[in-house]
């Protein structure tokens, strides 16, 4: 058989991470064919096989969560506590032990107290399922544990167990605000709630997608994130507690369900 030239392909720099096909060309007895081509399409393969490696190293692992213990937040800085207090409507809510919309006509009103520094809010709310739309309210009280980040509140009663934290990620005071609040308890998941904030019963959707996009990376998972209607809430009747003390069961959106 007549001697032809051919090219193969081979290993250049085999000892190196950054290692890539290289293309001799030899003396062998057979036929001539595209391997100038084929070695071309071997070494691009190649390369893009180096690269996903190096791509999924880096974003594809991702260590366990412990949703036992609460996320590490950072709550906004240069916070003014003075300017979040007042009279907010509740348009957006989660809470990790929900995945059903359970509450309408949410609202909440803060107020601050001094030495020590101290936050309280009063809110009421309705469930969606209750034909006679009773009223409901509650109230907590937080703590500020350090007077230089206002924006991390500890809650203060003794009936929230375990280690129960507040933050505020975001506000401009005067249209929007976010709150987190994660509680930790032995030998449960860890209980995650999150609020939309808004002074006026509407927030623009623009403003929601912009806060609601700072939550996944707490752990918040934004398919039960669940708008609140402020709808017709001036035609429900206000009964205080009535029906939490009838129905023991159902507790207050923002106290732990474990």
């Amino acid at each position: 058989m007549k001697q032809q030239w051919r090219t193969l392909c081979f290993d250049r720099n085999s000892d190196s991470h950054a290692s890539s096909l290289s293309v001799i060309t030899i003396l062998v007895r057979g036929r001539v064919g595209n391997e100038n081509r084929q070695c071309h399409s071997l070494d691009v393969m190649y390369r893009v096989l180096v690269l996903l490696l190096v791509l999924c190293s880096a974003s594809c692992y991702k260590p366990r969560e412990d949703k036992t213990k609460c996320p590490k937040v950072k709550a906004l800085r240069n916070f003014d506590i003075n300017e979040l207090m007042g009279t907010w409507y509740i348009v957006e809510y989660y809470a990790s032990s929900e995945e059903m919309p359970e509450y309408s006509c949410m609202r909440s009103a803060f107020t601050i107290s001094l030495q020590p520094l101290g936050i309280s809010m009063k809110f009421n709310y309705s469930f969606v399922d209750d034909p006679e739309r009773e009223k409901l309210n509650g109230n907590i009280t937080w703590e500020v544990p350090d007077g230089n980040q206002p924006a991390h509140w500890v809650h203060a009663e003794d009936t929230y167990e375990g280690v129960y934290n507040t933050y505020v990620l975001d506000s401009d005071y005067n249209s929007f605000g976010l709150l987190l609040h994660c509680a930790e308890k032995s030998g449960t998941e860890r209980y995650l709630s999150s609020l939309v904030l808004s002074r006026e019963q509407t927030l623009k959707r623009n403003i929601i997608n912009y806060l609601r996009e700072k939550l996944p990376r707490y752990g918040v998972d934004l398919e039960y994130m669940f708008p609140i209607s402020q709808k017709d809430c001036d035609l429900e009747s206000s009964v205080g507690n009535r029906r939490t003390k009838k129905k023991g069961v159902r507790k207050h959106p923002l106290k732990h369900h474990g």
